[in-house]
């Protein structure tokens, strides 16, 4: 993850292999309930005046930007079909939220292709107050929830940050067998 972007494009190879590998995650159901709202050019400045605050950071200088979305309404009326028995669309049902933990599954494999393209990118989230003016700007339906968004470009840092001291140990979040 970096902050500092230079003003180089993404090229269109690049952003096209970032969306093609998006769409391949898992999905509970395969009911794909992901959008992807990407953000290039003068759309940039209306997204920073609307998010706030991480505007005034130097990563509003990237010139990409992608935001993941879930659509709950997509997983609930997938799962209200006859092939998966259930005949309600009743959320109790969820142990946990797969329309976000598929989205976010989306965002690492955003991620990981960004990597693999030899480019930089920042995960961050959108202020809760800052989602309904994210939607009236950008005309995104109520039924998809941004679970963030990543910045994407090449990186500008002098040096990368070393994080290791923050890093968890491994023995202290990885347990065999038992806890």
């Amino acid at each position: 993850m970096v902050r500092h972007f230079t003003d180089e494009p993404v090229s269109a190879e690049s952003l096209d292999r970032i969306l093609r590998n998006a769409v391949r995650g898992p999905s509970a159901g395969f009911s794909q309930g992901q959008a992807f709202l990407v953000l290039t050019g003068a759309e940039l400045k209306r997204f920073w005046e609307v998010t706030g605050e991480a505007a005034d950071y130097p990563v509003a200088t990237a010139p990409l930007v992608i935001v993941p979305m879930s659509a709950k309404r997509v997983y609930l009326d997938r799962y209200a079909l006859p092939d998966k028995g259930w005949t309600d669309r009743d959320e109790k049902r969820w142990p946990v939220p797969f329309w976000h933990i598929d989205t976010g599954m989306a965002a690492l494999l955003i991620l990981l292709t960004v990597v693999d393209e030899g480019l930089a990118a920042l995960y961050f989230g959108i202020v809760p107050e800052a989602v309904e003016p994210f939607r009236e700007a950008f005309g995104v339906p109520d039924d998809h929830e941004p679970i963030g968004a990543i910045a994407i470009g090449h990186n500008a840092e002098a040096q990368p940050r070393d994080l290791r001291a923050r890093r968890r140990p491994a023995q202290d979040v990885i347990h065999y067998g038992r806890w």
